[in-house]
């Protein structure tokens, strides 16, 4: 039996998805192959109704931001893509816990003050709340809250630059590093892509060491996260969550783990709920 034979999942009944724009269609891409994790390249021709050389570019533009991986007539889900999916994909993904979370950060921040920002998509929810606590200051390697906040002359921002990361439109790597060891903020607003025995995990090694510099340069830390993260799994042991001042965590989280946090000592703020 061949590599692709042992590989190549049964044929699926995809429902058609025509008349998609580019943009559209990579996000549908990107979502059917995590969910799959491997699919036939001749099954997204058929089920976006275009050719199968616009499908290899698009493959081919997915690949190069390392989210799929193509071979031998299959694309394939990268593992790193399992957690740290393009950024727009991960901001349509449980949006309204997202926005819970948000406003709940929103309620610790004060006027004056300097916020120190990670590549969240839940934090991007919070940028689009924080102009109405201006002055500010915000520190994030993230460029989507670079963009969501350089319009507002009450923000004063400042971008840790360094290499920028095209998986998660972030700056990462020693520049980084090392502007923020010269820096320190007020508060730490960061996620995590995997919570393993009450520990953050990452799976790029890279995120992990930006985020723990992070942790290093604020006075006062909290964690948001969605319940989904506790049974998500990641490569690299970041930061314990008994070392955060607070985890704020969505409405309607399970009890179970609100419980077992309390009773490790840790504060839990579960995000009240917003109206739809």
């Amino acid at each position: 039996m061949s590599q692709l034979d042992v590989n190549q999942k049964e044929p699926h009944n995809f429902p058609i998805q025509k008349n998609l724009n580019q943009t559209q269609r990579h996000d549908s891409i990107i979502e059917l192959v995590i969910n799959e994790g491997s699919v036939r390249i001749e099954d997204l021709a058929e089920r976006f109704e275009v050719s199968v050389v616009t499908i290899h570019r698009d493959l081919d533009m997915l690949d190069a931001r390392g989210i799929v991986r193509k071979s031998r007539g299959l694309v394939t889900a990268v593992a790193t893509s399992l957690f740290e999916a393009n950024p727009e994909y991960r901001r349509r993904q449980n949006v309204q816990h997202k926005k819970e979370l948000a406003s709940e950060a929103f309620k610790l921040v004060e006027p004056g003050q300097a916020i120190l920002m990670d590549d969240s998509t839940t934090g991007v929810h919070l940028a689009e709340l924080l102009p109405q606590r201006q002055p500010l200051s915000v520190i994030t390697n993230f460029q989507q809250i670079i963009d969501k906040l350089a319009p507002h002359p009450g923000i004063a921002l400042i971008s840790l630059g360094g290499q920028h990361y095209q998986w998660s439109n972030a700056f990462m790597g020693s520049i980084t590093v090392n502007t923020l060891n010269t820096l320190r903020a007020d508060t730490l607003f960061m996620s995590t892509p995997s919570i393993v025995d009450d520990v953050c995990f990452h799976q790029h090694h890279d995120a992990s060491l930006i985020k723990r510099a992070m942790f290093m340069a604020a006075a006062r830390r909290y964690l948001l996260v969605d319940e989904s993260k506790f049974s998500q799994r990641a490569l690299h042991a970041n930061i314990a969550l008994t070392d955060f001042d607070a985890v704020i965590l969505n409405h309607g989280v399970d009890n179970k783990h609100v419980d077992r946090l309390t009773e490790k000592g840790i504060k839990v703020i579960v995000a009240s709920k917003l109206s739809d």
